[in-house]
């Protein structure tokens, strides 16, 4: 019986997890954090805590918290919409390795390969929509932090400001860590399609997405800008 993985599909693969791992780990768990834009972004979550505390009305926060949850929710609810597509896409396994077969350099698939490919696109959005979701609860969770947050006096210390925009900025810090974690995703979800017509592909669309992964977060225009400007 014919393996429905070959050598360099399960090369592909691993080489795929050790990438997402690996950056994931170097972007969010690493020395060079410090120097990402979502540090520098954090400062200014830090700032616009501090400046809300010394607002007595606070329109514009909420404001800016309902934007920011829009936007999580399209997220989330995109995600939920491609998982129900690609279920679908499961019952054409066999129509759709036929398909792919007549393309030019496509690698010569079975349909549980295919299917397990498919697999795979699924778990990858469920994980995506899991940090939007939980994203989304923690844009709530920062909503009611800026109501409950008393309005401290324009005499007030730095000491005394800084420390009531901790709890807030904190939760918006984390709100923003899962937010980016499920983009990350959706970029690594499109690493894999090249793989439904050859696994080099797959490696070389996983190097590219981590390429590009890296330079947005640690060499990008806007962290020069925001570094440059703060």
């Amino acid at each position: 019986m014919k393996p429905f993985f070959s050598t360099l599909d399960w090369v592909a693969l691993g080489w795929f997890f050790v990438i997402w791992v690996g950056y994931s780990l170097l972007a969010d768990h690493s020395k060079i954090t410090d120097r990402s834009i979502t540090t520098a972004v954090n400062k200014k979550r830090k700032q616009w805590m501090e400046q809300m505390l010394l607002r007595d009305l606070r329109m514009v926060d909420t404001q800016i918290m309902g934007n920011l949850g829009n936007g999580i929710a399209f997220f989330a609810s995109t995600s939920i919409l491609i998982v129900g597509g690609l279920s679908a896409a499961l019952a054409s396994g066999t129509q759709a390795v036929s398909i792919l077969k007549d393309l030019p350099f496509a690698s010569n698939s079975s349909v549980l390969g295919f299917e397990a490919k498919v697999l795979l696109l699924i778990a990858i959005f469920i994980y995506a929509f899991i940090k939007f979701s939980w994203s989304f609860r923690l844009s709530n969770y920062c909503s009611i932090l800026i109501g409950a947050a008393p309005t401290l006096p324009d005499g007030s210390s730095m000491e005394q400001v800084s420390s009531q925009a901790e709890l807030p900025a904190r939760i918006s810090g984390l709100l923003g860590a899962h937010f980016n974690r499920g983009l990350r995703s959706y970029f690594f979800a499109l690493a894999v399609l090249p793989w439904f017509i050859h696994p080099l592909g797959f490696i070389a669309s996983t190097t590219l997405v981590a390429v590009m992964q890296y330079r947005r977060e640690f060499a990008s225009r806007s962290l020069r800008f925001m570094q440059t400007y703060s």
